[in-house]
């Protein structure tokens, strides 16, 4: 049997000619159906914005209810959860009859047009002292530099002090491995525990001298020699005024403290933080690079060496220290306070 060649009615052209900035000449690929390349891009983009335009537009005001709805604690409105996910808060929408139908990704680009993070969480503690705004209002005048209005003298010295109790000796059960090609350092999970010191130290906040002792628990005792160690030697004992910044540890809280150590060393002035604002003593921030830096990971075979690498890099430290570039004003204290004065603690964390 034989068959004749098929014809096609449809008249060939020759694609068209397409002329660059650069004055360079192509011509657009024809498709099986005859079409080229450019109209079919045109079509598709026709498509992509039609699409667009048909995509659901949702009012303000659904909006606005889906953004209270992830302000909400899921367990005031009966759901057994501990906080929301954007799908779960999408869900939760769509059972409210707030939306029709919504997907999470659409409430997740919602929720970051206001920072409106739901998923995570920050712990805070509400400020309780009646006098929060005085008392640190007079620490923060002092990294500034004044006290009750004026200007410190050229004789006058601030310092922080503070513990860090109950450092582990953590004796690993196998060698911890240095840091090699494709991996850092490797430490054996498994270890025994041997013992626990308290690390005291104090930090002149404008010399970024630091002077530090180790105990076996923390005290009065312990901390009183911390004090003795700085302020009998040069240029503290023979200073106009030190003052020290403390927080309300037991060994150093209320008026029974200021008038022991202020008894033993009549030049200086011992100034509390707030209650529940050890944040705001420098101290803090050096135990925080102590920790980084020398307590992490925990590898030691004894409390002796546990002592003797911090001593070790207090004068370490020392030698590259500065003092640190304090930011937090009396202002941005006005303004963390006025949030807390508004029931806003999800936006009390300074």
């Amino acid at each position: 049997m034989w068959f004749a060649r098929r014809r096609s009615c449809t008249r060939l052209t020759a694609p068209p000619i397409r002329t660059s900035l650069s004055g360079s000449t192509s011509r657009a690929r024809p498709s099986r159906t005859g079409e080229d390349g450019s109209a079919r891009r045109a079509c598709k983009a026709s498509r992509i914005n039609r699409g667009r335009a048909a995509r659901g537009v949702f009012p303000p005001a659904q909006i606005a209810e889906v953004k209270a709805l992830a302000c909400e604690l899921p367990s005031e409105n009966g759901v057994p959860l501990s906080r929301y996910s954007s799908s779960e808060i999408a869900r939760e929408a769509v059972k409210r009859g707030i939306v029709a139908e919504i997907s999470g990704t659409t409430v997740w680009r919602w929720l970051a047009e206001d920072a409106i993070r739901p998923w995570n969480y920050r712990s805070w503690i509400f400020p309780r002292d009646p006098n929060f705004a005085e008392k640190a209002g007079r620490v923060l005048d002092l990294y500034e530099g004044r006290w009750e209005g004026e200007l410190l003298h050229p004789g006058d010295y601030v310092v922080c002090a503070d513990e860090k109790p109950s450092i582990q000796a953590r004796h690993r059960c196998h060698p911890t491995l240095g840091a090699a090609p494709g991996s850092g350092l490797r430490v054996e999970h498994e270890y025994k525990r041997g013992g626990a010191l308290c690390y005291l130290a104090a930090w002149d906040v404008r010399r970024a001298k630091i002077f530090d002792r180790c105990a076996p628990k923390d005290g009065i005792v312990p901390f009183d020699a911390l004090v003795e160690q700085f302020m009998s030697v040069e240029p503290y004992r023979s200073a106009q005024r030190v003052f020290v910044i403390v927080d309300n540890g037991s060994a150093h809280r209320g008026q029974r403290s200021i008038d022991r150590l202020q008894g033993a060393w009549p030049n200086l002035i011992l100034v509390h933080t707030p209650v529940h604002a050890s944040w705001l003593n420098q101290a803090e921030i050096f135990f925080s690079v102590v920790q980084r830096k020398v307590l992490t990971p925990n590898d030691f075979p004894d409390l002796d060496a546990v002592e003797q690498r911090l001593h070790a890099f207090a004068r370490h430290y020392e030698q590259i220290a500065q003092p640190f570039r304090w930011k937090f004003t009396r202002q941005d204290l006005h303004k963390l306070l006025a949030r807390a004065d508004d029931h806003q603690p999800a936006r009390l964390a300074a």
